[in-house]
């Protein structure tokens, strides 16, 4: 005797809310949550898509942004997380954001403190924070918020809280975007 089988689609467990780090309209049809690694090639690719995704799709998609840095694999991964955490106490979060995946072979202590320094931050500061783990709590809630909800590898989309198991090229994420807008 077979039993079928089931495919069940991960969900997000952890709703977006206003501490979560997001990019367009806050009404928009379609939510897109990223778990993303600054260090992994793979998350800097999927960064290029839903950027031009953000700008073909702007009054349709909302981006957030949720930390998931695999450090026994990227050992910069977590201090450029809490640094974007300095960013946003600053407001600056996307800018740095944007910076460590359009750098992403400058993401040791030095390079990082002089994308920090070209962005108009206190680089002494910010560096200080990151050595006394000042953010790491914050990192540490997505990455396991990300761990409940099926996350075990970056970049992992959720559209609309239900994950992504396709490709992040662009073409695939504008018609993902579109079906979830129009269903």
């Amino acid at each position: 005797m077979t039993t079928p089988l089931q495919v069940t689609t991960a969900k997000l467990r952890t709703p977006v809310t206003g501490t979560d780090h997001a990019r367009g309209p806050v009404d928009a049809p379609v939510t897109i949550v990223k778990y993303g690694d600054f260090q992994c090639p793979f998350c800097g690719a999927a960064h290029q898509n839903l950027t031009e995704l953000l700008r073909q799709r702007g009054e349709q998609v909302r981006l957030v942004y949720r930390h998931f840095p695999i450090a026994n694999v990227h050992p910069y991964a977590e201090s450029a997380a809490e640094a974007t955490e300095a960013a946003d106490r600053r407001g600056r979060f996307w800018e740095l954001h944007d910076w460590l995946y359009e750098h992403q072979d400058q993401l040791d202590p030095v390079h990082l403190s002089l994308g920090v320094e070209q962005l108009g931050m206190p680089p002494d500061e910010v560096s200080a924070e990151i050595e006394a783990r000042a953010y790491a709590d914050r990192v540490r809630q997505d990455f396991v918020g990300g761990i409940r909800s099926g996350v075990n590898g970056t970049p992992t989309l959720f559209v609309n809280g239900a994950r992504h198991d396709g490709g992040y090229d662009l073409a695939e994420l504008l018609a993902v975007v579109d079906a979830a807008a129009n269903p």
